[in-house]
């Protein structure tokens, strides 16, 4: 098989996803004013504390504005003022972006913005630079490509090469005697298409979302966390446009964990002291709900890919019988359980529902350490993990080299992998990441 060629993607969006047939009766929006609005748009959501949408009027109108002004090459007489929009917010709900929501993105919105990141990471990419990952495994598949092969017995003769088999049988016949019809065919004549299946991948990205994600990037103005959502958005919509039989699923998790709705992803925040002891890190609950959700996939390949930037300061106690060995040594240890009006504060302020919540957690966080009891219980989880065949990757989204040596560390005991990125390149890493561990092809013997 060749490369996978980026510059090929055709990127479109399905009736479900764009809200279906079109809105009738409303003021129409040109394409370069979308843009503008779709950009503005992205930089709102995700930020850590997204406007509301009364909010956002005032926003999208000054940057119309700011664009329109500008003296840089996105000037153009046809971008229009804010004025000659009545308003833009209303505009934008009528035509199926925006919903009247805490979490104002419509479906619609989510993938014409993903669409819109997806469409610069691409560009940015070399022809080349990636490809699919391939084994050369034997077997027959459900994709029929150009080539062929010799048909063996046994193999399915539908999908026999009629036009090549006979030309076989007319170069035989030719080389002893003159042509006659009918033909006589023989079994070496038979000529067959190979084919290659492609193998279902199903991959859970967790996030981090302890306090210390918000942490603001050098270059970007963004913060990790921001890199972190603007990523596994434009990740997410390239799994729906050009992998729809895989499954990307996402986890956001600090002291605790949490399945994320993907059209969520723009609206993640991070937990802080506010939230009382929420704003650890706690590898082990993410490990736990990510293999808990590939349990129940049928997909062949299964990951794990854990996106952090601090390490483990935090873990599930069990039982009584782990809390007191912890407690034999440090008597005077702090364990937490979420309580009612915790849980109701989280999912009305950040629309997350916790996972385990009846669960006990052990917090000690060491200043560039991990704590023995913390680190046992997070290498167990992990290997309970590769004992189902299910892989754990990590990236590191911090400059301090002891994170990064634990993590190391950590996969090289459980045979993953270890990214150490520039955050500002977070999006790219990832979407090449996808494309090249997520799709793997079995074809026949002599490809």
């Amino acid at each position: 098989m060749s490369q996978s060629d980026h510059t090929n993607f055709v990127y479109s969006a399905s009736r479900e996803e764009t809200g279906g047939e079109k809105n009738e009766g409303y003021e129409p929006l040109d394409q370069k004013t979308l843009q503008i609005l779709l950009e503005s748009l992205a930089r709102q959501s995700i930020r850590e504390k997204a406007p509301t949408l009364d909010e956002l009027e005032g926003i999208l109108k000054n940057d119309l504005e700011s664009k329109s002004d500008s003296g840089t090459k996105t000037k153009s007489e046809d971008t229009p003022k804010s004025d000659d929009l009545h308003s833009i917010t209303k505009l934008l709900l009528e035509h199926g972006y925006l919903k009247d929501e805490k979490h104002w993105l419509t479906k619609k919105g989510f993938f014409a913005i993903g669409d819109h990141i997806l469409r610069d990471i691409m560009s940015e990419l070399k022809t080349g630079d990636f490809g699919l990952h391939e084994t050369r495994a034997v077997g027959t598949g459900t994709t029929i490509l150009d080539t062929t092969k010799k048909f063996e017995i046994g193999d399915d003769i539908r999908i026999l090469n009629v036009p090549t088999t006979i030309l076989n049988t007319i170069t035989r016949i030719t080389k002893s005697k003159d042509l006659r019809f009918p033909l006589d065919i023989e079994i070496d004549d038979f000529e067959q298409f190979e084919t290659v299946d492609d193998v279902r991948a199903a991959v859970v990205y967790c996030i981090d979302l302890s306090s210390t994600m918000k942490s603001a990037l050098a270059g970007s103005g963004m913060s990790r966390i921001e890199a972190a959502k603007k990523a596994l958005w434009s990740l997410y919509v390239l799994n729906k446009r050009f992998f729809p039989n895989d499954t990307i699923m996402i986890i956001g998790f600090a002291s605790m964990a949490s399945i994320v709705n993907p059209v969520d992803i723009p609206f993640l925040k991070t937990y802080d002291a506010n939230d009382e002891f929420l704003h650890y890190t706690n590898y082990q609950a993410a490990l736990r709900l990510a293999r808990k959700i590939l349990q129940k996939e049928s997909a062949t390949n299964k990951r794990i890919v854990l996106i952090t930037d601090g390490q483990p300061s935090a873990c599930f106690v069990d039982d009584e019988f782990q809390k007191n060995k912890i407690l034999e040594e440090k008597p005077y240890s702090n364990f937490y359980a979420p309580n009612m009006s915790l849980l109701s504060k989280i999912r009305e302020e950040k629309n997350i529902k916790i996972e385990d919540s009846g669960s006990l957690v052990y917090l000690c966080y060491r200043y560039k350490k991990v704590d023995p009891k913390i680190d046992e219980r997070t290498i167990l989880e992990a290997k309970k993990c590769r004992r189902e065949n299910i892989e754990i990757d990590s990236i590191v989204v911090s400059e301090e080299m002891e994170l990064l040596t634990y993590v190391q560390e950590m996969e090289k005991r459980i045979h993953g992998r270890t990214y150490h990125i520039n955050q500002d390149n977070m999006d790219k890493v990832l979407v090449v990441d996808y494309i090249f561990n997520t799709k793997k092809i079995l074809g026949s013997k002599n490809m």
